[in-house]
């Protein structure tokens, strides 16, 4: 039974983290941590995730007790607990997204000493379309458009989302673009005509909407539409749990989903 904590844990996903790791007879929730000041700080995890009291309270201090620790916060609340758990040897999965490089190279300075899996959306199928993103643009040519289009629900903070940019990534990496330059992030005025070796990027936020995303190529002629839609946020619980399992048992690096999943 591996030992974990869960930073961010009273925000929408970390609660539904902690409501699936107390099902799951792999874990047992040691930790459950928020910020300083937080309103739900000393009530009961399982109270406000599962219905019911586990004896495991909220709190502001992360533990040393646990085996693995996964982070749903803010990038700030991410770098801090690389920090805490690089000097404790504790493995960390970081589903934190709106970090900026600065703040991803200290989390690659931490997976020296630590493994560590970053990964901007855990569920399977968006990893399978970060894949087949890269491998579309790469066979088609620079006549097609390149737009992706991606819906969250109205309390979202970062635009675009981590996903997004993933996937913009992974097709500016197989077309040789430089990345971000190549990105435009949405259109107006009467002169904006799309331009070459450009990847366009558009952000909706829409009631509660747990995250869609779109890749359109399209030529004079033809559209193909690459379309990933999650219908519940356990989608991505169950992805941290299964790289929560994973991780485990990894020496110290840098690791992705696809490397979790093995894809």
């Amino acid at each position: 039974m591996i030992k974990l904590a869960i930073h961010g844990a009273c925000g929408r996903m970390g609660q539904r983290i902690a409501a699936l790791a107390l099902q799951d007879e792999a874990f047992q929730l040691v930790a459950a941590v928020d910020r300083s000041g937080h309103p739900l700080l000393g009530q009961d995890i399982g109270s406000l995730a599962a219905g019911k009291e586990v004896g495991v309270k909220v709190t502001d201090s992360l533990s040393a007790d646990a085996e693995v620790l996964i982070d749903f916060s803010l990038p700030a609340g991410a770098i801090s607990c690389a920090q805490f758990c690089r000097k404790e040897g504790i493995p960390l999965v970081v589903g934190t997204t709106g970090m900026g490089e600065a703040e991803k190279q200290r989390l690659r300075e931490a997976s020296a000493k630590i493994p560590i899996v970053v990964a901007a959306n855990m569920s399977l199928g968006v990893n399978l379309l970060f894949k087949l993103a890269g491998q579309v643009a790469q066979a088609l040519g620079d006549a097609y458009d390149i737009e992706i289009v991606e819906t969250h629900h109205r309390f979202k903070k970062d635009a675009p989302s981590g996903t997004a940019l993933e996937l913009a990534r992974q097709i500016a990496q197989a077309k040789s673009w430089d990345f971000p330059a190549c990105l435009e992030h949405g259109r107006e005025g009467k002169e904006s005509l799309r331009r070459d070796k450009t990847i366009g990027m558009h952000a909706v936020r829409l009631g509660d909407t747990v995250g869609d995303h779109s890749v359109c190529f399209g030529a004079l002629g033809e559209t193909i539409e690459l379309r990933h839609s999650a219908h519940t946020r356990d989608t991505f619980a169950h992805g941290a749990l299964h790289a929560a399992r994973w991780i485990a048992n990894q020496p110290a690096g840098w690791y992705n989903m696809c490397d979790v999943l093995g894809l």
